[in-house]
């Protein structure tokens, strides 16, 4: 029996859908907690944790491709898919952690619409990782990433419209619109980031069609 240092194949499909349900779960806290919810800091202790985790199993995903000869579908692929993903739950942890950090007594409509937004992003890109090994079916969920993204677009204009409309007198206003300016922005990226992995999912299907 012959021995290699080199593992010819990895788990990379199955460590990447572990990454995509790290996101999830935590936007759905995140999700959770611009509803309303009252265990706010457990919340946003339980989205550290999983961020943690997450880091974790990019590490482990970095680790196995510099161990592997033969990968299912391209290192560059599979590199660039797994940062994405790390990148996206990096985001949601920031929200999460700016939005403890600035203790907001009423969380704005608008940014409630956008984290739901975020959510229901995020779970059609997890539906596209699991169908990742299959590379079939994955265009309805690239359709819905679209309309979805479209729809951020619009609350995201609302939001804003929303804090800069009123006429800003005292400096706590506007220090509060430098920190809901703050949550906004990353909200933003987090969105535009999941859109952009679904593009390179898209991308990769097609390369292997």
């Amino acid at each position: 029996m012959k021995f290699s240092l080199f593992p010819k194949t990895g788990k990379f499909y199955e460590l990447l859908q572990q990454q995509s349900t790290k996101a999830m779960a935590a936007a759905d806290l995140l999700n959770d907690v611009f509803s309303g919810a009252d265990d706010r800091d457990d919340k946003f202790a339980s989205i550290n944790d999983i961020e943690d985790q997450g880091n974790i199993l990019c590490r482990e995903i970095v680790r196995q491709l510099s161990l592997t000869f033969i990968t299912p579908i391209d290192k560059e692929d599979i590199h660039e898919i797994n940062l994405v993903q790390e990148e996206i739950l990096n985001l949601i942890k920031r929200i999460s952690t700016r939005s403890g950090l600035y203790d907001f007594k009423h969380l704005k409509p608008p940014a409630r619409w956008l984290v739901a937004d975020l959510k229901a992003m995020v779970e059609e890109a997890q539906c596209m990782i699991r169908k990742l090994h299959t590379r079939k079916e994955i265009e309805s969920h690239i359709e819905k990433i679209r309309k979805m993204k479209e729809k951020a677009d619009l609350h995201l204009l609302v939001a804003l419209g929303d804090l800069y409309e009123p006429e800003i007198i005292e400096f706590s206003q506007m220090v509060n619109v430098f920190k809901w300016t703050q949550i906004y922005d990353r909200i933003e990226e987090a969105i535009s980031r999941v859109q952009y992995l679904a593009y390179v999912i898209e991308g990769v299907v097609l390369k292997y069609a």
